[in-house]
């Protein structure tokens, strides 16, 4: 495997013939050997982004895209060494699985004994040995997927693209090839950049997560930052469950309609001026009598195993979010406290 590079967009923004403006001006390091995992909604950006980094897409006038600090814009994704995984796997219907993965070093003329000696090492690394010498339309998305991985890992790229790889699969599926691309892609200590929509293979595999909003970076962190330290409203929001209650800050606390919750960092509000805050469904607890901050009543409860979720109203627009391990059960109307975790409140 060659050395993994890394990657710099400076001053990248995307402007399509109709004046659509995919992306804003975008400025990103990613460090050799990283994950970085573009998320967001659909339109948002984060494919366009990827398509630029391949040389699929030119920057606007003025973005460059450097690998190892070589200036590679001008270049065709062909003569950038990269590796592609796409949604739709691309696979040549006509060719078997040996076949599909050995393609790109054919075109680049090596040596038939070199080519099988790395269709047989990349059939290994997936696993799927067996399946040489099937046709593509014989086989499951899963393994249609680990080859799609192979042919772009066979002529050792320095870095790898993939473009919501796992959409088109069932979710138990999806769990089971993002721990096996998580685990490739550590082995490898590839550059990877991965685009997705769904915030769990974010959190899982990302080294870095960017935001996207808008064709606008919202947020660069670790998916615990982003989690834990959403920079605005819309990342909070779109990144997992949030939730939400109004109120004035009074006494050191915030006071809702449903009781008073302990705030000793609250922002300084004037008397009069409401206040929203947030905070997670794992930082709501039940509680009884003096311990509980707020009382309400469940709208809803949905046994999910290992836990309950219940949906509380506590006279917002939306009830609350609340997970327990409790084992028992729990009925529509039924008054329970609430005890949140001061330290997980946010307002932003």
């Amino acid at each position: 495997m060659m050395q993994p590079v890394s990657i710099r967009l400076e001053n990248c923004s995307k402007t399509f013939p109709d004046g659509t403006k995919a992306l804003e001006p975008l400025n990103l390091e990613i460090g050799a050997g990283q994950t970085v995992v573009f998320l967001g909604p659909s339109g948002c950006g984060k494919t366009t982004t990827l398509r630029i980094i391949a040389g699929l897409e030119s920057p606007d006038a003025g973005g460059r895209v450097l690998f190892d600090g070589a200036d590679v814009t001008p270049l065709a994704i062909e003569k950038r060494n990269v590796g592609m995984v796409f949604q739709s796997y691309a696979l040549f219907p006509n060719m078997s699985v040996a076949e599909n993965i050995g393609y790109g070093l054919r075109i680049r003329k090596k040596p038939q004994p070199a080519i099988k000696q790395r269709v047989s090492e990349l059939l290994g690394m997936m696993r799927i040995e067996q399946l040489a010498d099937r046709r593509i339309e014989q086989l499951s998305g899963g393994q249609r997927q680990r080859v799609a991985l192979a042919r772009a890992l066979a002529a050792e790229p320095r870095a790898l693209l993939l473009d919501e790889p796992l959409t088109a699969l069932d979710a138990k599926l999806r769990d089971t090839l993002r721990l096996e691309i998580d685990g490739l892609l550590r082995r490898l200590g590839i550059t990877a950049v991965y685009v997705t929509h769904d915030q769990a293979e974010a959190m899982a595999l990302g080294d870095r997560i960017v935001v996207m909003d808008h064709g606008r970076v919202a947020q660069v962190g670790s998916p615990r930052d982003i989690y834990r330290q959403p920079a605005t409203r819309f990342v909070a929001e779109f990144i997992g469950t949030m939730n939400k209650i109004k109120g004035r800050v009074e006494s050191g606390g915030l006071r809702a309609a449903a009781g008073l919750i302990p705030w000793p960092t609250a922002p300084a509000q004037a008397p009069a001026q409401v206040l929203e805050a947030m905070f997670r469904p794992e930082d709501t607890h039940l509680a009884e009598g003096s311990e509980a901050h707020l009382t309400g009543s469940i709208d809803a409860a949905f046994f999910l195993g290992d836990r309950t979720r219940l949906f509380v109203s506590v006279g917002e627009d939306k009830p609350l979010v609340v997970e327990t391990n409790l084992r028992r059960d729990f009925q529509r109307g039924q008054q329970v406290g609430l005890r949140i975790d001061p330290q997980s409140l946010l307002a932003l």
